[in-house]
C-alpha cells in the first residue's frame, strides 16, 4: 500500500482535491487513473480510503470511500536531542526513530552544542515520508529548539530520564522503562551534557541511565532509546 499524507483531509469530507504538486505526482508520475485507489492519512489517526474521480495533474480529485481511525501507540515518548554537528546525522535520527515510533521531538540546545541551526522545513519532510513509508498514521509533534535549562524546568508527566556518559551510578534505560507511559529521554551533543546540566536534570527528578557498555553517537543513541522503549511495549 502506497500512503499519501494531507492535513487537511477530513474523515467526514466527501471528496478532495490535491494540490499542484501532490496532483502532478500522482497522475505524472504515479500514473494513476479515474476509478484507481489512493490511500491518505491526516496524521491525526485516520487511514481515508479514496476513490479517484478526476485524474488530471494540476487538480486530482478523489471521492472519500472510507476513513478509518487506528488507536495511536500505547505509550507516548518524547525524545529532546541536541542538534548534531552535521545535519545529515540528524536527519537519519528523525527517519528512523519515526520508523521505530515516537510522539514528539525536540531539538535541545546544550552547552557542548556545536549546531543551534535548525531546518525545519526540511525536517518536517523527512518526518512525513518517514511516517508513510512505515505506514503509520500519526505526525510525530516536531517542536523548535529549546535551551536545555528550559526544557528540563518544563513540568512532564511520566517517566523522565537523561542518558549522559559520565562515571556515576546510572541505570540501563532498558530496566527502568515500563510499559504503556509517558516517557521523556534527553540525549546530549557530541560533548556529552556539561556536569552542570546533569545536575540540574537530576535535581528535578530526571533518572540518570546507561543505553549500554558501548559510547553511542547522538544520533545512535537517540535511536536506540527509541528502540528500547518501543521493543518494552510490543
Amino acid at each position: 500500500m502506497q500512503l499519501f499524507y494531507n492535513p487537511d483531509i477530513q474523515p467526514n469530507d466527501a471528496s478532495f482535491i490535491f494540490d499542484k504538486e501532490e496532483s502532478r505526482h500522482i497522475v505524472k508520475v504515479l500514473r494513476k487513473k479515474e476509478g484507481d485507489i489512493i490511500h491518505i492519512t491526516n496524521g491525526k489517526g485516520y487511514l481515508i480510503t479514496s476513490q479517484v474521480v478526476f485524474a488530471n495533474e494540476k487538480k486530482c480529485e478523489v471521492k472519500i470511500t472510507g476513513p478509518e481511525l487506528h488507536e495511536p501507540m500505547p505509550y507516548r515518548l518524547h525524545l529532546a536531542v541536541a542538534p548534531t554537528k552535521m545535519n545529515d546525522r540528524y536527519e537519519w535520527f528523525l527517519e528512523k526513530a519515526v520508523e521505530i515510533g515516537i510522539t514528539e521531538i525536540t531539538p535541545l540546545i546544550c552547552e557542548h552544542s556545536e549546531r543551534t541551526v535548525f531546518k525545519a522545513d526540511r525536517f518536517e519532510k523527512i518526518l512525513q515520508s518517514a511516517m508513510k513509508q512505515s505506514l503509520q498514521y500519526y505526525m510525530p509533534v516536531l517542536h523548535e529548539p529549546v535551551p536545555f535549562s528550559s526544557f528540563v524546568k518544563a513540568q512532564r508527566d511520566g517517566l523522565t530520564f537523561i542518558a549522559h556518559c559520565e562515571e556515576t551510578d546510572k541505570k540501563l534505560l532498558k530496566t527502568e522503562i515500563k510499559p504503556a507511559e509517558a516517557i521523556t529521554i534527553l540525549i546530549g551533543p557530541e560533548g556529552d551534557f556539561s556536569t552542570k546540566e546533569i545536575a540540574q536534570a537530576l535535581g528535578l527528578g530526571y533518572v540518570p541511565v546507561s543505553l549500554g557498555n558501548t559510547r553511542l553517537r547522538t544520533e545512535t543513541a537517540a535511536v536506540v532509546a527509541a528502540h528500547s522503549v518501543a521493543f518494552v511495549n510490543e
